[in-house]
């Protein structure tokens, strides 16, 4: 009878734990879009047989992740030594205490084919909310001409002949603020944590925030959020909702981009301002094409179970993009978002930002170029959309 009951009481312990787990799922705290990389955009010297390490910040944390790592826009593998991370800080240093090796199917390294991207195993780490994690790669002999990355990281990146190790100082080696090669770190989460995507151009992305203080606006709402919710900042400088643009329009990239990661339950469109800056003439059809486009991009994360909130197009006056025709664009474009019920809520980022006695311009103090905002201009727009996605839960 006490071997019974030794017995049940194993088996409930283990069914306990089971439960604990089938509750979690794999949940996206920190992301990039990723892109070709072009000849400028390369370090001055290859990847090749040097070390690279690159600083994030995450969102949320978690006690097991593991890292995605994309070869997805090169023509040649990528052949990698050793990965390890560490907490890490605005520079190259890092807590030595704190590193961890990755591995990949139990073993270090690993060669990533031309248009693949793939997972570490899972590591357990200590990942605390809202805190800078650096990845440092130790890249082999082969190693692409056109890495795979995110230019637009406002974040420097270090690199150093050779294979480092943890203690191995970084600090005389070359410096380029762009991220190579790692795409997503997702952490093992309840299965209800919140998780917000974004798609967004370069306003998402961080065009006129101050690099390496990670102050974009996406950054100012994780914060608001206080680390309890997954913010994924999917914003490509440059990039177009329709055609044309840098890096693969939103209408080719979403299904990567955004229906690809992992966890998300809401998605937040911003993006639009470069098809009506760039466009010459023809409001009316612009502004049509891209309404339309969004009802693709809202009915896609729709079927996969996304609430979807969409941003105001913040205004332009003062910048080469403002014409009379563009600020028309931009106002059909926003009335069509304030007024349709095909979204879940709208984020008025118009509203937050505009100069009241000019609402065609931004407020001068948030203004960076009078199209891309500033740090103070970014935390306005975070909070808004932290108290917009708070009320309508």
């Amino acid at each position: 009878m006490k071997r019974i009951c030794i017995l049940l009481l194993a088996l409930a312990i283990w069914a306990a734990g089971y439960a604990k787990e089938s509750d979690s799922a794999w949940t996206g705290t920190w992301a990039a879009a990723a892109e070709f990389t072009g000849p400028s955009d390369m370090p001055k010297a290859s990847l090749s047989n040097r070390s690279l390490r690159e600083i994030v910040k995450v969102s949320i944390g978690g006690t097991s992740l593991r890292l995605q790592l994309s070869n997805e826009f090169s023509k040649e593998p990528v052949e990698i030594r050793s990965i390890y991370i560490a907490d890490g800080s605005e520079t190259w240093t890092i807590d030595t205490k704190t590193a961890r090796y990755l591995t990949f199917n139990g073993k270090r390294n690993v060669t990533i084919e031309p248009g693949k991207a793939i997972f570490s195993d899972v590591v357990k780490y200590n990942l605390k909310p809202l805190q800078r994690l650096a990845i440092t790669i130790n890249y082999g002999a082969q190693t692409p001409v056109n890495a795979t990355s995110h230019r637009g990281s406002r974040t420097t990146s270090y690199i150093i002949e050779g294979t480092s190790k943890p203690k191995t100082s970084f600090e005389n080696g070359e410096r380029a603020d762009h991220w190579y090669n790692i795409a997503a770190i997702d952490v093992l989460a309840d299965e209800q944590t919140p998780c917000v995507a974004v798609i967004g151009n370069s306003i998402t992305d961080g065009r006129g925030s101050t690099t390496n203080k990670q102050n974009r606006w996406p950054d100012f709402m994780a914060e608001a959020f206080g680390g309890q919710t997954a913010v994924l900042n999917l914003g490509i400088g440059g990039n177009c909702v329709l055609e044309s643009g840098l890096s693969e329009p939103a209408l080719v990239r979403f299904d990567r981009d955004i229906l690809g990661q992992r966890g998300v339950k809401t998605l937040i469109i911003f993006e639009g301002v470069n098809d009506i800056g760039w466009s010459s003439g023809q409001a009316e059809r612009k502004s049509q094409r891209l309404i339309d486009a969004y009802k693709t991009l809202i009915e896609k994360a729709r079927a996969k179970g996304m609430r979807v909130y969409m941003g105001t197009i913040t205004p332009f006056k003062g910048n080469s993009y403002f014409k009379p025709f563009q600020e028309a664009a931009r106002q059909v474009v926003n009335e069509w978002i304030r007024t349709t019920d095909l979204i879940d809520g709208v984020i008025d980022f118009d509203k937050a930002v505009r100069n009241e006695s000019d609402t065609m311009q931004l407020k001068a103090e948030y203004s960076d170029d009078w199209l891309h905002l500033n740090p103070a201009g970014y935390e306005a727009m975070g909070k808004v959309a932290a108290q917009t996605l708070s009320a309508n839960k």
